[in-house]
């Protein structure tokens, strides 16, 4: 298991990664002709990453749903060449890896179109990555790894109508709501999220224990929502300031995403080239996938 001074070192990669998998509820941009836009059990979500409060996004990615499966595909642009008001629509937008999150079969799929290989990842193996860590991180020294491992949170939440807030040790996370069309998109949306949220923690391992979002999550999908905007801040020298969100924190994370409630005629092209895709793509295990991808 990782150390806590590891996990210190290495916080922002993670963190980067699991807000991939938070999203908000904006309108869409552009005219592109909607497909399915009746159909309640599609919906698209693009996703931004911003940090240190700067306006140009450091990651981007777009998730599918389409019936019980989710698509999500990142983008691998060199998103400092980009304006801060550049829109990501275009067909040859997020040409990264693509991740198949398929909750009928029990598995998540990972595949690289460039090198042409994918690899499986079952529920149960995330299950056992969610039990080793909580009981790791409640043993921790460290009070924010220490209580990120739950599972009680309820002294630490704030909620109102639309704004959901956890503090912890040094920590703040702050996300705004919006209502989800059905109790059926919440629900599945909430299953997407935290696979997601486990799925980076198991690739990527350090940074803060999910068990946070995880709750959040968890309690946002119960009232029927699904997140508008996720802001988390973090100092890492001391006592988090809970004097709210204006304070200067050492580390400032913050997600901003577009859902339109159905697919556009590109998205169904993408999802179809994806399955074509991972049709012909190698099957190669995760340890290979992973030494692979890090050369």
């Amino acid at each position: 298991m990782v150390h806590v001074a590891t996990i210190q070192c290495h916080l922002m990669r993670p963190l980067i990664r699991t807000f991939f998998l938070v999203f908000a509820v904006l309108f869409s941009f552009g005219q592109a002709i909607c497909t399915r836009g009746n159909d309640i059990d599609t919906l698209r979500v693009e996703t931004d990453v911003f940090a240190d409060r700067k306006d140009v996004p450091i990651a981007r990615s777009l998730t599918l749903f389409s019936g019980t499966v989710a698509w999500d595909f990142l983008d691998t642009a060199s998103l400092e060449k980009n304006s801060p008001d550049t829109q990501s629509t275009h067909s040859e937008a997020f040409d990264g890896e693509i991740i198949l999150h398929d909750p009928t079969r029990e598995r998540v799929l990972l595949i690289d179109p460039r090198r042409q290989v994918k690899t499986s990842i079952d529920t149960i193996q995330l299950e056992r990555l969610r039990i080793s860590l909580s009981k790791w991180a409640r043993t921790s020294k460290d009070k924010l790894i220490c209580w990120a491992g739950g599972p009680h949170f309820d002294n630490s939440f704030h909620e109102s109508v639309n704004t959901f807030e956890l503090v912890g040790p040094r920590a703040q996370y702050r996300i705004e709501v919006t209502d989800a069309p059905t109790q059926k998109i919440a629900d599945q949306y909430h299953q997407f999220a935290d696979t997601a949220i486990l799925l980076r923690a198991l690739l990527h391992p350090g940074g803060i224990p999910p068990f946070p979002r995880l709750e959040l999550n968890k309690r946002i999908a119960s009232k029927v929502k699904i997140p508008v905007s996720v802001t988390l801040q973090i100092d890492p020298r001391g006592t988090l300031i809970t004097s709210g969100l204006s304070s200067v924190m050492q580390r400032h994370l913050h997600s901003t995403h577009r859902i339109h409630p159905g697919l556009l005629a590109d998205d169904l092209k993408r999802i179809a080239d994806a399955e074509a895709c991972m049709a012909i793509a190698e099957e190669v295990s995760l340890a290979a996938y992973t030494e692979t991808e890090n050369k």
